[in-house]
């Protein structure tokens, strides 16, 4: 039987174990990735060109937002070892969305991002990392939670935004169909 998971919130004390997770199994079998220290929505694409940013400059970025708790989200842990990790943030924190106004933005968390090791997959660290997201976003002030899932892709490589199943099982409705094939799911954090 596997140990319990542990779920911890991202602050600067937990910056270690946040970079030696993206720089270790995080991207075990997707290495393509391993370069975004889940800046991509931290940053203002009308502004920056996200293609020409090196895995330095989103690694340093990211401890900064961390050192500053600017950067949110939560690690999940297994036996004292990191195994995952969720991107949780009000809107108001994440750059990428400065272009797209939303009447809810003040009130709105986002849950942008899973990672979850290869080897703790299909083990229940995503849907803890979920539960955890609600909780510190309904922390936050958050009235709601906003999630953009891809019913289409294949594989848990590549499904950084979290199984769509995932989320309706976890009260989550669908919104409206967003872009790139992603489904805004919405759920009320009342």
């Amino acid at each position: 039987m596997s140990p319990p998971i542990e779920i911890h919130p991202l602050g600067p004390e937990r910056l270690a174990d946040f970079l030696a997770f993206f720089e270790g199994p995080a991207f075990a079998d997707n290495p393509r990735w391993r370069s975004c220290y889940c800046q991509f929505l931290y940053v203002d694409h009308r502004r920056v060109h996200w293609p020409s940013r090196t895995g330095e400059e989103n690694r340093a970025a990211a401890c900064t937002r961390i050192g500053a708790g600017t950067m949110r989200g939560l690690l999940a842990y297994r036996g004292g070892q990191v195994v995952g990790w969720c991107n949780a943030a009000p809107r108001t924190l994440l750059d990428a969305f400065a272009d797209e106004p939303d009447p809810d933005a003040e009130r709105l968390g986002q849950i942008t991002c899973f990672v979850v090791a290869p080897a703790h997959r299909r083990t229940g660290v995503a849907t803890a990392l979920l539960d955890a997201a609600c909780a510190a976003l309904r922390h936050q002030g958050m009235a709601l939670a906003e999630a953009a899932p891809k019913p289409d892709i294949a594989g848990d490589a590549e499904n950084h935004y979290g199984p769509m199943s995932m989320f309706l099982a976890a009260g989550f409705s669908v919104h409206r169909q967003g872009e790139h094939g992603s489904v805004l799911v919405r759920k009320s954090l009342a």
